[in-house]
């Protein structure tokens, strides 16, 4: 079982970070979801930002566009999650340059398609 982050977490059920959410539950998973804009999220208490977040995380899952991302580069670094994934849509080139820099591993890859080929864990 990791501790999962989804960053950019969302209550709505057809967004692919509440799917996370739900199938990182099911998997066993224990999940922290990050969003500006709710108190809890599937029945989880919701974080406004990482640097709320007291206990250390395996996997950083992002769920935000670039512009979102750009901004929060320096507390996801400050962070040091196990590893972060970047979903389809959050590539950001300032990101992926500043993990490189701090040696945090980093997948280009969809958390839902490693989660159902048995590929997430690492």
């Amino acid at each position: 079982m990791q501790t999962v982050i989804v960053l950019g977490a969302s209550p709505k059920a057809d967004r692919y970070s509440n799917k996370a959410i739900k199938l990182l539950t099911k998997f066993g998973h224990k999940v922290i979801p990050v969003s500006l804009a709710y108190d809890t999220i599937e029945g989880l208490k919701n974080f406004k930002s990482l640097s709320e977040v007291q206990e250390p995380a395996d996997t950083l899952t992002l769920y935000l566009g670039s512009k979102q991302i750009a901004p929060l580069i320096p507390e996801i670094v400050a962070f040091k999650p196990g590893r972060v994934i970047l979903n389809p849509g959050t590539e950001d080139e300032r990101l992926v340059a500043a993990l490189e820099e701090a040696k945090i591993p980093f997948l280009r890859a969809c958390t839902l398609v490693l989660l159902q080929t048995g590929q997430f864990e690492t």
